[in-house]
């Protein structure tokens, strides 16, 4: 006989004795109890103990509603079983009676109230939980693999996220925000990198140019050789992907790489241009001012490849002028460019200090660190003790800290120190007798470009005028313009270019060293912002500027760049 059949008849027999106690027509109630089926009420006073077996109001042998769907559970707890506040082993979330359940009801399962073990949350959507950590595993904030929500819906899931899936709010592995692989400039104006690699080289090579750990797209060494750099994607906005204004907006470029690129098919149309008599120019500028920096080194290799000749020795010799300026500056890595220029500006008699500062006041950190590498390999000498050999004062002071490359690039801002940085500067300068320029360099070289717009801020509601009026009235020579670069950069980066692009072209004559240093550098980074600013500051376009000051090849090649291919 079934265990159930068993313990159905012992009850009944059991209460039959104890209404034989009670009621005196023996007969009657004898008769009533053979006539009922096995799951109606036995007509038996309450007085067992409140909700324990067999006094249920109904079922089987006396719910409610049914079996399994008991009110309070099984043996009727109400917690659990045997009796736990809330579940096994205790967790706040618990099994399996969650909030939001799987897949989909409200209490638990098998929906009891209490039930067994009476938890909170449940499995596998628990508040907390086991393991119990926070966001899920192997540790993200946000679950595994970092996202914000669990699946498919749940209000919790597992390993403890919040919301649906596949929403993540990192990336994967877990990475609390941004794209992957998380570089913070990226090539040419994305978030992450060009095309996705993690340290910027392009695209996953071993070499390396100008300064990944791979080069593109196969080289084995790179160009010229160096480690670090990060181009052109890397996250502290190395060479050329840094980021604008300040180091928290990302700034759009003219020159986008060439979709369609072919080093062989470019190097042969190179080679065509400059074969037999004359060179034709055009189709330099198509090929050059149409590629960005990587590619043009791939066409340089490919070149020499087909050819057995270097692509820049025949450059030279087929081009003159500044239109020759203009495509061997494009055919230069970056970081060796600037490195180029620094060593230009301080040779010899006399220091151009102008170059200086544009490109000390305006690299980034990782900027700056590859061009010291690129420097003193080139020149067997390190910046820093060049910059010290050619400056003086506290205009060097100012070049060193920028040289190291030490500035906060984060975007997280601070009003309270703001406001006390300013009152600073201000007692260090319009207050006193004289000018303390320390505290003026230790503030403008090295917090974050948020931090400096929002001291400037600060210190123009103090004084009633800017921090540029202030830098005038107490400093002067280099030092005054460095400063003065520094809280442009910080301000708008891209309208501090503009600026420097319409004093090289405007007045006598046209300074072409300088307005070709800018369109190049800045045409894989920004020249498109450049390029508004240019119109807004001046009511003209950049295009025309150059229109009227250069001619021929040589403003055929810069307005190329200008334009650029980016849409």
């Amino acid at each position: 006989m079934p265990l159930k059949s068993k313990l159905f008849n012992t009850v009944l027999n059991e209460i039959t004795k104890g209404l034989q106690n009670i009621n005196q027509n023996d007969d009657r109630n004898s008769n009533n109890r053979r006539q009922q089926p096995g799951g109606g009420h036995f007509g038996q006073p309450n007085n067992y103990p409140s909700g324990n077996y067999p006094d249920q109001q109904g079922g089987y042998p006396g719910q409610q509603s049914g079996y399994p769907s008991q009110q309070g559970g099984y043996p009727d707890q109400q917690g659990g079983y045997p009796g736990q506040q809330s579940g096994y082993p205790s967790q706040q979330g618990g099994y399996p009676d969650q909030q939001g359940g799987y897949p989909g009801q409200q209490s638990g399962y098998p929906s009891q109230q209490g039930g067994y073990p009476d938890q909170q949350g449940g499995y596998p959507g628990q508040q907390s939980g086991y393991p119990s950590q926070q966001g899920g595993y192997p540790g993200q904030q946000g679950g595994y693999p970092g996202q914000q929500g669990g699946y498919p819906g749940q209000q919790s899931d597992y390993l403890g996220q919040q919301g649906g899936y596949p929403g993540q709010q990192g990336g994967y592995p877990g990475q609390q925000g941004g794209s992957y692989p998380n570089q913070y400039g990226g090539y040419p104006g994305q978030q992450g990198g060009y095309p996705g690699q993690q340290g910027g080289s392009y695209p996953n090579q071993q070499g390396g140019y100008p300064g990944q750990q791979g080069g593109y797209p196969g080289q084995q060494g790179g160009y010229p050789g160096q480690q670090g750099g990060n181009y052109p994607g890397q996250q502290g906005g190395g060479y050329p992907g840094q980021p604008i204004i300040g180091s928290d907006m990302q700034g759009r470029a003219s020159l986008q790489p060439y979709q369609a690129f072919n080093p062989n098919v470019d190097a042969e149309t190179l080679r065509k241009a400059m074969k037999g008599l004359g060179c034709d120019k055009n189709k330099v500028i198509i090929v050059l001012c149409g590629r960005v920096n990587f590619q043009r080194q791939q066409i340089a290799a490919a070149y020499k490849t087909m050819y057995g000749k270097d692509l820049i020795s025949d450059l030279k010799s087929e081009l003159s002028g500044d239109f020759e300026d203009l495509i061997l500056a494009l055919m230069e890595p970056p970081a060796r460019y600037d490195a180029q220029q620094l060593h230009k500006a301080m040779q010899g008699l006399g220091t151009k200090e102008s170059v200086l500062i544009e490109i000390m006041c305006s690299r980034t950190n990782a900027q700056i660190s590859e061009l010291r590498n690129i420097y003193q390999q080139m020149y067997h000498s390190t910046l820093e003790n060049d910059l010290i050999g050619e400056t003086s004062g506290h205009f060097k002071r100012l070049l060193i800290s920028l040289c190291n490359g030490g500035r906060d690039e984060s975007v997280q801002t601070d009003a309270l120190r703001a406001n006390q940085d300013a009152k600073k500067l201000y007692r260090a300068g319009e207050q006193r007798l004289g000018t303390d320029e320390s505290c003026f360099n230790a503030i403008l070289a090295s917090q974050n470009y948020a931090q400096l717009r929002l001291i400037f801020l600060e210190y123009q509601k103090i004084t009633n005028h800017t921090i540029e009026k202030a830098i005038e009235a107490e400093f002067s020579g280099d030092v005054k313009d460095g400063l003065l670069a520094v809280v442009a950069c910080a301000q708008n980066k891209p309208a501090y270019f503009a600026t420097l692009l319409y004093n090289s072209m405007v007045g006598f004559g046209t300074r072409d060293n300088d307005l070709i240093r800018i369109i190049v550098t800045r045409s894989e980074i920004d020249l498109a912002d450049i390029r508004h600013e240019f119109q807004q500051k001046y009511n003209k376009s950049l295009e025309s500027f150059i229109k009227g000051d250069c001619s021929g090849a040589y403003k055929d090649g810069l307005i190329a760049l200008v334009r650029g291919n980016s849409v």
